[in-house]
């Protein structure tokens, strides 16, 4: 892990996805992250996920994948004694995140306003499927939800499969990366003026920023965006094309591009062809275009193609799976991955992945593995100063 955060405490109170991946950013960056948890089964994340050995051990892969470098504490919320912990426990934290629905912590008596009193400048986060008002506030939100109501499902696919959900939970995940990003931000306020914050972030609302070039040319150019499947409605030739071995994702967006990527496959005629001359006659002839590009890449495999265009200035990649993308050089030498042994529950060593940045050419990797429930009681209450005589800190 990286020390940009050091010294700032977390309490996370998250569940599954949106939340804990947001308090995994926060994790790497440094800072000491408290997962608080129910008592009966804590995350509901360490029951999901691919292995069925893990879930029943309570450390399932979807638990595993966002919560390395976290601390964990079982607290039951609903008890008087449990929730006077919880407080104590507040008093020493910089910042808080929760993606329970909205009201929930008001009704268990520990919504921001009663948390301000024990702790005056806390940043308080709270990660919902649609945010703290308005009419949808109180229904609940999964990434499916979210991915249908905020139109990507729509865009998703070609013309005859859309509407089709993203191949991962992106909205959670998109949730989790602002609700990071927020909390940043917070703190350097709270560390300035002591003052804190309560920040309310919307899956929805963070899902239709993301989708700003679509919602753009609806809102601005009154073009209802339409499922293109791998084609890029901008340019032509942008997409993914049939090579003699695998497909091949081409961006010829500039006309630069287009001449040399016509001189590459030996078709330099069709730069002055009248159909493909210019970016919008592109744009009208693609599936023609798509055609001939197709039946010269069929020469040679993806990964020739792809080392040749992009040695000649043509921006091109393969399409890979998981397990190739994670064997790749560009990914290794990177230090994309760390790997703990002994974990509780597995016969080999747990690979992680880290954030996507890294800090004065360092990969911040977690320094802990992913924590059994409960795993940290002793040592984070023993720490604890009691309440009563615990300062407010700016």
């Amino acid at each position: 892990m990286t020390d940009l955060l050091s010294g700032i405490r977390v309490l996370d109170l998250t569940n599954v996805l949106a939340g804990p991946y947001c308090a995994y950013q926060l994790a790497l960056l440094g800072a000491d992250v408290i997962k608080v948890e129910a008592p009966r089964g804590g995350d509901l994340a360490r029951q999901l996920g691919a292995s069925p050995a893990l879930n029943q051990a309570g450390m399932g892969a979807s638990f595993l994948a966002q919560n390395a470098g976290k601390r964990s504490v079982v607290l039951d919320l609903k008890k008087d004694a449990d929730r006077e912990r919880f407080l104590d426990l507040v008093a020493s934290a910089d910042a808080l995140v929760e993606n329970f629905r909205p009201g929930v912590m008001d009704r268990l008596g520990l919504g921001y306003e009663r948390l301000k009193e024990v702790r005056p400048g806390l940043v308080y986060c709270a990660i919902s499927g649609f945010g703290q008002t308005g009419p949808m506030r109180d229904n609940p939100a999964y990434d499916q939800i979210i991915q249908g109501l905020s139109g990507i499902m729509s865009i998703t696919g070609t013309p005859e499969t859309a509407p089709l959900r993203v191949g991962y939970p992106v909205a959670d995940t998109l949730g989790g990366l602002v609700g990071a990003f927020a909390i940043a931000a917070a703190l350097v306020k709270q560390k300035l003026s002591g003052e804190g914050a309560f920040l309310d972030v919307s899956m929805l609302e963070c899902t239709l920023s993301a989708l700003g070039w679509p919602v753009s040319n609806y809102l601005t150019a009154d073009v209802e965006p339409q499922p293109m499947g791998n084609e890029n409605m901008t340019a032509a030739p942008s997409g993914a094309f049939r090579t003699g071995d695998g497909l091949l994702n081409i961006a010829a967006n500039k006309q630069e591009q287009f001449v040399t990527l016509c001189q590459l496959i030996g078709l330099p005629e069709l730069a002055s062809d009248p159909r493909f001359a210019e970016r919008e006659t592109r744009k009208q002839n693609r599936a023609a275009l798509k055609g001939l590009i197709e039946e010269a890449l069929a020469g040679a495999s993806a990964a020739e193609w792809e080392e040749k265009l992009n040695r000649a200035g043509v921006p091109a990649g393969r399409v890979l799976t998981i397990p190739q993308v994670l064997g790749e050089a560009q990914v290794t030498e990177r230090d994309m991955t760390t790997r703990f042994d002994g974990l509780p529950g597995m016969d080999k060593p747990l690979t992680v992945v880290r954030g996507g940045f890294m800090v004065d050419g360092a990969a911040p990797l977690p320094t802990r593995a992913p924590p059994v429930l409960g795993e940290h009681m002793d040592e984070i209450f023993a720490d604890l100063p009691p309440r009563a005589k615990t300062r407010a800190r700016a």
